[in-house]
């Protein structure tokens, strides 16, 4: 039971340590992560505005493909006209003449507002595009800042990791579970030593009686105030002076 407790104070001494390397990432991890984010939404938006903007273009070109047909159409039709032998012939050349005539009208109509639209797409694509760029300038700055952080403090982070997973495998999973769901709880102390009769971890007095028992080594207790596991002043202190943490 010592052993397990001494794991369990050494596993948290270890913890304590690593979050104050994450603690000297600060925000960056949280602003890097945000940017990123907001760099696909960006680009999502420019990707669906280039699609709206090419299925224009592409309705503009098929507009004036059938343009040229009905323009073809009109000129044919105008030179039948003067070959009519009757009415009936007439009245059918006009009609096609004036389909031709509406549906170049219509499809002209039709060109001018996908033109305006291109335009619209084209300029909010760029205005997009241009508040994409700044983001990623600020991305990469602060990747970068990130990154020599990281970097700088890659070789302590390792050994404390190879450390943490060593003393980890010796720590049943019920054991693990309780400590990660009370290290949560309580802003990163799960494990809180006797220290002058108090809990190191909410500094509530504990009972002379229990410090007793605590001290005795052979069970886990916890604090009744803050509902830390408890070890006791002997542990800590073989734990830290073994350890060097």
């Amino acid at each position: 039971m010592k052993q397990k407790l001494a794991d369990l104070y050494e596993l948290q001494l270890v913890d304590i340590k690593l979050d104050s390397l994450e603690e000297l990432r600060g925000d960056l991890p949280l602003i890097v992560n945000e940017l990123n984010a907001q760099m696909k939404v960006l680009q999502n938006n420019i990707d669906a505005k280039q699609v709206d903007k090419y299925s224009a273009q592409t309705k503009r070109e098929e507009n004036d493909n059938q343009i040229k047909l009905h323009a073809e159409n009109l000129t044919k039709y105008k030179a039948q006209l003067y070959k009519v032998r009757n009415n009936k012939e007439y009245d059918a050349l006009t009609k096609e003449i004036d389909f031709a005539e509406n549906g170049i009208k219509e499809l002209n109509k039709e060109n001018d507002e996908l033109e305006t639209k291109i335009l619209v797409y084209s300029d909010e694509i760029n205005t997009i595009e241009k508040e994409l760029e700044k983001l990623k300038i600020e991305f990469l700055e602060k990747e970068e800042e990130l990154t020599k952080i990281i970097q700088s403090n890659e070789k302590e982070e390792s050994r404390l990791r190879e450390i943490r997973n060593k003393v980890a495998e010796k720590i049943k999973k019920l054991e693990m579970n309780t400590y990660c769901r009370i290290r949560k709880a309580k802003g990163g102390i799960a494990v809180a030593s006797i220290v002058r009769g108090a809990c190191s971890g909410c500094h509530s007095v504990i009972p002379s009686q229990r410090q007793l028992e605590i001290k005795k080594n052979n069970r886990t207790f916890n604090c009744e105030a803050c509902g830390r596991i408890l070890v006791s002043a002997e542990i800590a202190l073989e734990v830290e002076q073994k350890t060097n943490l």
